[in-house]
């Protein structure tokens, strides 16, 4: 403990970066944040229940163990010929500074191995997928290792040499845009880890409303079984071809998930948010989790979770309004880095009254019922249909369509919105109950298939609740890049954990909206935002055009607008002089805009951001078959080195030159089990049984209630996964050997708690030491 108090005392001193300006100490944000985390991991070790955190010693707990030969509960991970090994620990720190209209994060991750074995700790995890991830950091003893920035085979081949030769080595790859995954290893016995990422984001605005969203758990994704399968039959193959895995890396995406009513949460996570908004703050407002608000000036505040460390179940949303009078409607920032200079501009057009005529709509509803919408999701997901469905006006048409493996459609064809279709749409949400699996695909063709083709006079739009818990995303993206036609696509994202790439990339595509329902006291103010949108004159038609050559902007092509939402965009610009002129239409009227580039703030992190939204055209370009594949990985390939990004073709790998596994030491790899989000019901997912359930879907955990000291085995990847099949959860000394009262880990929870709590306390006296003897000198 005390190497561990070391690392985290020097990383402190050497590696946090400094602290943000609102702080008025130098290096008080730091010390506190980490502080804080050990003291959270401290308690998460000292009391109970959790997974327990043995000292292999202590209690004689050999590297490899059988169920029969533990003597108190602990969480089994399936190792080598049927032995197990105790799955390694994670705690996570996450400090977010918002300056303006973006966002700067520093995520910490402390990996402790709580056993006497060498361990390899697998950590899938979310982050924003607009965030621009760009470092990793990792501390060894007294060194730090920073990492660098290679293509994907590269850094994986590195690592895999590293691993093998005994050095700690930490990976970070992206699986999705919002799903990455942490490799660390030759963790030795006892030890913890210190890994640390940041990323940069940009803040989202709606209105008078601004928002960050920091997701925090990776649902269970649903992931059509290999015999659903799509085949390419190649251009030159003469009549040959091969069949396609619709989710290709689904051993990559589908982390082991705990029952909530087996084995209490786990990950615990702290949260502070700097926030210093730009323009004097109004109400500020955290979502889903308990907060304290200190106010440092009238346009600052410092957020932090009120119950210190909460488990990492549920997205955490914060909100943020201005003061009365003093919503900003125009920004412009800008950044020099080497020999460029970046610009982040938006403007927010003026509100403009819908005309007494408006256009019919034909609108069709479509909502998910499948598992992962048990719980409190599907009670968000009907009450958001049934206010929608009562917002209809009688000159509109509409339909419906429910949908988990199978799919029904209410009526033959979009029909009148009146009270008697109205109330039997309303009476088949209210008898919706959620089970069985996700296939999003035949539900969304169904939605887009246009039978009024030739009316340009009506307005069509398709309004799907899901949330969004698939692992084939891009069929989805090539379904509606193929048959969006006139539709405009509005995404609901459901719950506590919905998946933000596919909502976002799906709204983008099909050129309508993302909005998040997380709880239902959110239902009806969020809803009728959406439907003010659907309501009201779109901006369409938007230009963007520098007075100065060689400006290179991002959107290529800027979307449409809806009520309240700005004009975003990036570019990267040959010169600081000229204009920036933004022009569209309102309705049926023009409007435009000029900015005066001189004037330009100064802004931070603009470069990334930039860099980001270019690897985004490209995939969406890659999509819509507006270039080939190979031009969008050349692109995103150059974009990804030249910015120092993660991008699913590159990775940051850090690698220490010191070998510290001995020759001849094994090396247990084990995945860090996942919570179920908050509101999910495990059975819906997983099913009852032990056995693959209909929706793909593993069913990682048995479902029966066990006992708090019980213990549950739970498989690891090895290689090419294979099916998934749990072992029986029972009582610890089940195997024919009384548990003697005395022998529960409570005492070892307590003692690791105090030697983590005395680590702590060390690190403060030495750092008030140190600032004594600086101010004595």
């Amino acid at each position: 403990m005390c190497k561990t108090a070391r690392n985290i005392g020097f990383f402190k001193q050497h590696v946090w970066f400094k602290s943000p300006p609102l702080m008025r100490r130098p290096g008080a944000s730091g010390a506190r944040s980490l502080l804080l985390l050990v003291f959270a991991i401290a308690a998460f070790f000292a009391v109970g229940p959790r997974l327990p955190a043995i000292a292999g010693a202590a209690v004689n707990v050999p590297k490899f163990v059988t169920p029969a030969q533990m003597r108190s509960g602990a969480l089994l991970l399936k190792g080598e010929e049927g032995r197990f090994v105790e799955a390694p620990l994670v705690g996570t720190d996450v400090d977010l500074v918002v300056s303006g209209p973006t966002a700067r994060a520093r995520v910490t991750q402390v990996f402790h191995n709580p056993t006497d074995g060498w361990v390899e700790a697998v950590y899938v995890y979310p982050l924003p997928d607009g965030g621009a991830v760009d470092t990793l950091k990792m501390v060894i003893g007294d060194r730090i290792v920073v990492g660098d920035i290679k293509d994907r085979k590269t850094a994986r081949e590195l690592y895999e040499e590293a691993k093998a030769g005994g050095r700690k080595t930490a990976l970070m790859e992206q699986e999705r845009p919002n799903i990455f995954t942490n490799s660390v290893a030759n963790i030795g016995p006892g030890e913890s880890v210190v890994v640390q990422i940041e990323y940069q984001e940009p803040v989202r605005q709606s209105g008078d409303l601004f928002s960050l969203r920091v997701p925090l758990v990776v649902a269970p994704r649903y992931n059509p079984k290999p015999i659903v399968q799509t085949v390419d039959l190649h251009a030159d193959g003469g009549g040959y071809g091969s069949v396609v895995d619709p989710v290709p890396d689904r051993d990559r995406i589908e982390p082991p998930v705990l029952d909530p009513r087996v084995h209490a949460p786990v990950n615990p996570v702290l949260i502070t948010v700097r926030l210093a908004a730009g323009f004097p703050l109004g109400e500020v407002t955290s979502h889903h989790h308990q907060v304290k608000v200190e106010t440092v000036a009238p346009d600052i505040r410092v957020i932090k979770l009120a119950e210190g460390a909460v488990p990492a179940d549920r997205d955490f949303e914060l909100t943020w309004k201005p003061a009365p009078g003093a919503l900003p409607s125009v920004g412009l920032f800008r950044e020099r880095v080497l020999d460029a200079d970046y610009l982040l501009a938006f403007v927010t057009p003026p509100l403009v009254a819908p005309a007494e005529e408006t256009r019919p709509r034909e609108i069709i509803f479509v909502i998910d019922n499948s598992g992962s919408m048990g719980g409190t999701s599907i009670v968000q997901a009907k009450a958001s249909l049934i206010y929608a469905l009562g917002r209809l006006k009688p000159s509109d048409r509409f339909n419906l369509i429910r949908f988990d493996h199978s799919m029904d459609v209410l009526f033959a064809d979009t029909v009148p919105a009146d009270a008697a279709r109205v109330g039997q749409a309303k009476a088949f949400v209210g008898a919706l109950k959620a089970n069985g699996g996700t296939e999003m695909i035949p539900p969304m063709k169904a939605a887009l298939t246009d039978r009024r083709d030739g009316d340009a006079n009506m307005v069509r739009q398709v309004v799907f609740l899901t949330d969004g818990e698939i692992g084939n995303e891009q069929q989805l993206f090539d379904t509606i890049s193929a048959m969006r036609g006139r539709s405009r696509i509005f995404m609901v994202g459901i719950g506590s954990a919905p998946n933000s790439f596919l909502m976002t990339r799906a709204a983008e595509l099909g050129r309508g909206t993302f909005t998040h329902i997380g709880a239902v006291d959110q239902v009806e103010d969020r809803m009728r935002s959406l439907f003010d949108k659907l309501e009201s004159p779109v901006v369409t038609n938007l230009t963007a055009t520098f007075s100065a050559a060689g400006a290179d902007v991002t959107p290529v092509v800027l979307p449409d607008l809806y009520r309240g939402e700005p004009v975003a965009l990036t570019a990267r610009v040959g010169a600081l002089s000229g204009t920036l002129e933004v022009k569209g239409m309102i309705g049926d009227r023009p409007w435009v805009v000029t900015l005066p580039l001189a004037h330009a703030a100064d802004g931070s992190g603009l470069s990334k951001l930039w860099a980001r939204r270019k690897i985004t055209d490209a995939e969406v370009a890659r999509t819509l078959r507006s270039i080939t594949p190979e031009e969008a990985d050349k692109r995103i390939l150059a974009l990804a080195l030249d910015h120092h990004l993660v991008t699913r073709l590159t990775s940051l790998i850090a690698i220490d030159k010191t070998p510290s596994r001995p020759d001849g030491a094994p090396l247990t790899r084990a995945e860090i089990p996942l919570n179920l989000p908050a509101g999910w019901e495990f059975d819906k997912v997983f099913g009852g049984e032990r056995t693959r359930v209909p929706d793909g879907r593993r069913a990682d955990l048995p479902v029966q209630p066990a006992p708090l000291d019980a213990y549950a085995a739970v498989t690891v990847s090895q290689g090419a996964r294979q099916s998934f099949a749990a072992a029986p959860v029972q009582p610890a000394g089940a195997a024919g050997q009384p548990l003697p009262k005395t022998a529960t880990d409570a005492q070892i929870r307590r003692i690791v708690g105090f030697m983590f709590l005395a680590a702590s306390l060390l690190v403060l006296w030495l750092r008030r030491r140190r600032r004594a003897d600086w101010l004595m000198q």
